[in-house]
């Protein structure tokens, strides 16, 4: 298991056993998405989108969000396919 995994892992643990609730800031997207329940998206300093994680990682509605998504590697070449489609509608 890595560190980050152990982390994260005991993260969870400590909001189960404690109902803690905890703000969790990182750039690394699967890992918001693993460890969250609801999320802000922030450019510049400002919060342009926010919500339950599934409804912004599935329906993102703020452009930013959907760049930001987007350029997020996919081992799954269905994903991945679909992913350099939404770049390219995005960034044209």
């Amino acid at each position: 298991m890595t560190t980050q995994a152990q982390v994260t892992a005991l993260l969870a643990e400590l909001q189960r056993e404690s109902g803690i609730a905890l703000v969790f800031i990182a750039h690394d997207l699967a890992v918001v998405r693993q460890v969250s329940d609801r999320v802000a998206v922030m450019r510049g300093g400002e919060v342009v989108e926010e919500g339950p994680v599934d409804e912004v990682y599935d329906r993102p509605a703020h452009a930013y969000t959907r760049r930001l998504l987007a350029a997020v590697p996919a081992l799954d070449p269905g994903l991945a396919a679909e992913r350099r489609t939404v770049r390219r509608e995005v960034f044209a």
